[in-house]
């Protein structure tokens, strides 16, 4: 058995007993792959930590960045009271009316609304709206830009927010002195920002699965 066989493997069994699809996660993939968008949503299992840390954090106020289809979107909403409040950011209009229809067919359109446009350009017209402050932001978009979205998210928060950045290792091409693509630079220039802020306290952690070698980087907003 290859290693690769032995991540989807697994991924399975924790998918089936600890975060199965439902028919609204099922469709929002089923839905996504048809409309021909990349094959990059977050697995279940990574679907189900962010609904537990949105939980675990008492959020009432989510900010992601990168709707993609709302695979993503609908497990942090899930994790949100009625009255909750989560905003997308997604660059591309195709993305984001799939990810629409995905959200109003599980029942969330009420909590959950997507803007569609570049990020660091909808991101100041957000903090001109000045809303209450973020409990969690997700960063999963162009990874390029990540330095400038952890910046837009630590304007946005409070102490006690947390802030969690997706693909973050690239299959251990962030640690690859010799690979300076603007994915890789844009990750480390992110991880060194949450590394010597002050206000951050962060960590990144490897993972293995159905999409390969990766990770994540979480961070906790200080005082």
């Amino acid at each position: 058995m290859s290693e690769s066989q032995r991540w989807d493997d697994v991924d399975f069994y924790f998918s089936a007993h600890l975060s199965p699809d439902d028919d609204v996660l099922h469709a929002a993939l089923r839905d996504s792959e048809a409309a021909e968008l990349p094959h990059v949503s977050v697995t279940a299992p990574q679907g189900k930590l962010l609904q537990l840390l949105a939980e675990i954090q008492g959020a009432r106020t989510i900010l992601e960045i990168g709707t993609l289809g709302g695979y993503s979107t609908i497990w942090l909403a899930r994790a949100l009271p009625s009255d909750g409040r989560l905003i997308s950011l997604e660059y591309s209009p195709k993305h984001a009316e799939v990810a629409t229809r995905n959200i109003a067919r599980a029942g969330l359109d009420k909590i959950v609304e997507v803007r569609v446009g570049p990020a660091l350009e909808s991101l100041p017209h957000l903090a001109d709206e000045n809303p209450a402050p973020f409990d969690l932001v997700f960063i999963d978009a162009d990874k390029a830009n990540n330095p400038g979205y952890v910046e837009w998210a630590l304007k946005l928060t409070r102490a006690g927010s947390l802030i969690i950045v997706d693909n973050v290792v690239r299959g251990g091409r962030v640690a690859d002195p010799d690979d300076t693509s603007p994915d890789v630079r844009g990750t480390r220039a992110a991880l060194e920002l949450i590394g010597s802020h002050p206000r951050l306290s962060g960590t990144a952690i490897q993972t293995v699965g159905s999409k390969g070698y990766d990770g994540f980087a979480l961070a906790r907003v200080l005082a």
